[in-house]
């Protein structure tokens, strides 16, 4: 199930998730390959370039030559995947035994990014503003082309340095480097799957526990409740969504032996370190799940309380509008 969905499409209609120029901006060119749609629609919505190979997942093209000798026409191996920002075109890294290739080169556009905003496009990536294209071309009107803007930021934005920056939650940044936005959950969603799907590819471990866990703290980082973050998420790619459930389901097991714990721990009447002890655990360990816990039956207490308070307020609301539509009994009878 969750090898299809390393193959899988994510739908097309999702919300972008690094849209650094406005869709009029963009080619309508398709994506070189399958990735979560998200990142696509948003790379499409900013700067829509054709991505590269080796971030798309997508094989690099085979070249037909070589000799005829005995009757067959061989193929030449397959190239390594271009580093991420290497320019379209660039030669590929050499194969083993073979002479040395001159090193993969940046994309001229984003070398300038970088000078110019090494806070953005430097060592560290971070994610950008919606609308990012259109204020870097007001500041260097006579630096930049637009085209060739467009094709940097498509590099940039597909990046798996990108993503993992989106992944993680960052907000989203202006040219000053200031933090202006909330990055929207569906997009960190979106962007750890697909890092995940890059991953997967060279990985000899198994990344799905991590997955799961960096998946269910993005949930309790939005702040919505389950039905509401799963309704936001959700897409087309059944092996996706059952990655969801299957990550939610370690979720409320975990939730429930916390919950076991802590009231374990208030029954005993022991300090942290003594019934860690007793218990033969580890008290920075168990402190955490206790946290956990009290977090959780607090967001409850909250949520239990805003339903029990709606009711209320609706009815509040409806009488005064009854009570503003009625005559005052203190008002003079008119002249007839």
């Amino acid at each position: 199930m969750i090898e299809g969905f390393v193959a899988s499409h994510s739908p097309p209609n999702r919300i972008a998730m690094t849209d650094s120029a406005s869709a009029q901006e963009q080619p309508h060119a398709a994506p070189a390959a399958p990735v979560a749609a998200p990142v696509v629609a948003e790379a499409a919505a900013s700067v829509a370039t054709a991505a590269p190979a080796d971030e798309a997942g997508a094989p690099q093209p085979q070249r037909k030559g070589g000799s005829r000798r005995g009757g067959r026409n061989r193929r030449k191996p397959e190239g390594r995947p271009a580093p991420e920002g290497a320019t379209e075109g660039a030669p590929q890294a050499a194969a083993p035994g073979a002479a040395p290739r001159a090193p993969q080169r940046v994309h001229p556009a984003l070398e300038q990014l970088a000078a110019l905003y090494p806070h953005l496009f430097g060592a560290v990536f971070r994610p950008l503003k919606r609308g990012i294209f259109q204020d870097i071309l007001a500041q260097h009107a006579e630096q930049f082309e637009r085209e060739a803007l467009k094709v940097a930021l498509g590099l940039h934005t597909r990046s798996t340095r990108y993503l993992q920056s989106v992944a993680a939650g960052d907000k989203r940044h202006d040219l000053q480097g200031q933090p202006v936005e909330t990055m929207a959950p569906e997009h960190v969603h979106h962007a750890l799957l697909e890092v995940y799907r890059r991953k997967k590819a060279r990985a000899t471990d198994d990344l799905l526990p991590k997955l799961r866990n960096r998946m269910m703290a993005a949930f309790e980082a939005s702040g919505l409740a389950r039905e509401a973050y799963t309704e936001l998420v959700q897409s087309r790619d059944e092996a996706a969504n059952a990655l969801l459930e299957e990550a939610f389901a370690e979720w409320a097991a975990r939730n429930a032996k916390d919950e076991a714990l802590l009231r374990a721990f208030e029954a005993s009447g022991q300090t942290l370190d003594a019934f860690a002890d007793m218990y033969g655990l580890v008290p920075r360990t168990v402190g955490q799940q206790l946290e956990r816990a009290r977090r959780l039956a607090a967001a409850r207490a909250a949520d239990a309380a805003a339903v029990a308070a709606a009711p209320a307020a609706s009815a509040a609301s409806a009488d005064e509008g009854t009570a503003a539509a009625e005559p005052s009994a203190a008002a003079p009878a008119q002249d007839r």
